[in-house]
């Protein structure tokens, strides 16, 4: 199966055999990835430290890269085969710095993981002054696969994964104001624009990736309880999207839908390992298998048609190589 997955041709389920209650490591089991090289943004908390623990135990050697080194240092401390280095995603330059000394090894990347990410945020800009949940949820992922694409296509092999999020529902992409320069800035709304444009990343990297054997990949990874995603967050917030009471107590409803931290890691591993995924790309994926189409906001299982838009994926393609200064050609 070679086609691609614009307008979501391939977005449905292919019997994968997992579930939402599926952890990493019931998806990795048989899987070997000895001699493998993957990097994982954010891969010293949540669901990226537990699918560093994942990768690393299957035999792979997994680069971390971190924002807070000593934090990072406790957390992995005692897991074989990982490397860790220092990276702002919000920061281009220390993007580049962190590519540069990649590259320099020499070695090829079997594996990107794209998986930090920031939430609910007040309205802060980088010093682009790029909105900052578009900078460091989306533009810093184009910024770094362009800077390793090199490494990707030696692996004759690799795959790019984007940790999106079902919050790519909370909105489109806004291609006449993605700064919230001339609109009144909403912290979910920026959230959501940045997981649209990751959706829309993995669709057309997949496009021009895979004459190169390097497929991409977007996913949701779950609702899940004991991440820092939310250390920002108000209650107000928490309110409006209906996941507590006045007195900010967790709805029982709420509580019964979350995933465990291996739970919500595994549908990253899954897309990064999983053979049934050798000749499929451009997909977004869900609870370990490809989803469902959501046509309207009635479910929120799914992925939108508006982030697997051809026509927006590479019109966000070019204004992202306008907005990163980057050019970022397949070849």
């Amino acid at each position: 199966m070679r086609q691609n997955n614009d307008q979501g041709a391939l977005q449905q389920p292919i019997g994968s055999g997992f579930n939402a209650t599926s952890t990493a490591n019931d998806v990795i089991k048989g899987i070997d990835l000895t001699g493998k090289i993957a990097i994982v943004t954010g891969g010293n908390t949540g669901i990226g430290l537990e699918t560093t623990k994942t990768l690393a135990a299957a035999g792979a050697t997994v680069i971390v890269a971190a924002r807070d080194i000593e934090k990072a240092k406790r957390n992995l401390e005692g897991i074989a085969n990982v490397e860790l280095e220092t990276m702002d995603l919000i920061d281009p330059g220390s993007i580049d710095a962190f590519a540069e000394k990649f590259l320099a090894s020499g070695r090829p990347l079997h594996l990107l993981i794209n998986n930090a990410g920031i939430m609910w945020v007040p309205l802060r800009r980088n010093s682009r002054g790029i909105e900052s949940q578009l900078a460091t949820n989306y533009l810093a992922q184009f910024q770094l696969t362009a800077r390793l694409w090199t490494a990707l296509k030696e692996a004759n092999g690799a795959r790019v994964i984007n940790v999106s999020s079902q919050g790519h529902q909370f909105g489109d992409f806004h291609f006449e104001d993605p700064n919230f320069l001339h609109r009144e800035y909403e912290t979910l709304q920026a959230y959501g624009q940045s997981k649209t444009a990751c959706n829309l990343f993995a669709l057309q990297l997949d496009h021009g990736g895979k004459a190169f054997n390097v497929r991409a990949y977007s996913l949701h990874p779950g609702a899940i309880n004991g991440t820092e995603l939310a250390r920002e967050a108000s209650l107000e917030l928490f309110l409006q999207m209906g996941f507590c009471d006045a007195d900010g107590n967790i709805l029982p409803e709420v509580a019964a839908s979350l995933k465990t931290i291996p739970q919500g890691a595994a549908t990253t591993v899954w897309c990064a390992t999983s053979p049934m995924l050798n000749h499929i790309g451009g997909v977004y994926c869900e609870d370990a298998d490809i989803a469902g189409l959501a046509p309207d906001s009635s479910t929120s299982k799914g992925v939108r048609l508006y982030s697997l838009d051809e026509t927006n994926a590479k019109r966000l393609w070019t204004l992202s190589e306008e907005m990163t200064g980057i050019p970022f050609e397949l070849h």
